[in-house]
């Protein structure tokens, strides 16, 4: 129950999303900051920034490949940085869809929530980019889709916040 605190270096860059990496780091997004941030168990802190302005990094999970990758919610991207932080930026293709949440799926590939799009997102590691509606009722343009995870039943499971539902997508 010991809690230890690390101060970001960027003032006011509101932290979101974290991931354990595949270097032993943890890897966190930063909102406002505009970085993808990387700490040491110890408590280094190295940031990276982000070449798109303004992009609004919210999500971020270790890919099949050995990366890590993240949502730009404001910038309209999914990013790929390296361990060593370099950063690939690969646009979606629905205008101001706010990617949000991401998870690596069990077909190898990253799924991800659209937050102002009716839409789940699949990026391969190459970075090509699908996107499949979501059929809610009553429809609407914007359900808020948030959180995504891998469910047991090997099916991504999504939360739909302002239809007030859960979903689940099939990787085929």
């Amino acid at each position: 129950g010991v809690i230890t605190e690390f101060p970001i270096p960027t003032t006011g860059s509101r932290p979101s999303g974290i991931t354990a990496g595949p270097d032993g780091n943890l890897w966190f997004t930063e909102s406002r900051g505009n970085r993808i941030g990387r700490i040491t168990p110890t408590g280094t802190i190295m940031e990276f920034p982000i070449p798109s302005v303004s992009s609004g990094p919210q999500g971020i999970a270790t890919g099949p490949d050995g990366n890590l990758w993240f949502t730009e919610s404001s910038g309209n991207n999914i990013g790929r940085i390296t361990p060593e932080g370099a950063i690939t930026e690969f646009p979606v293709s629905t205008p101001f869809s706010g990617p949000w949440a991401i998870v690596t799926g069990p077909d190898g590939n990253l799924w991800f929530t659209e937050n102002g799009a009716p839409k789940i997102g699949r990026i391969t590691p190459a970075g090509v980019v699908t996107e499949f509606e979501v059929p809610t009722t009553p429809p609407s343009t914007n359900i808020g889709l948030q959180g995504i995870t891998v469910g047991a039943d090997g099916n991504l499971w999504f939360t739909e916040f302002f239809s007030n539902k859960i979903g689940r997508i099939t990787t085929g």
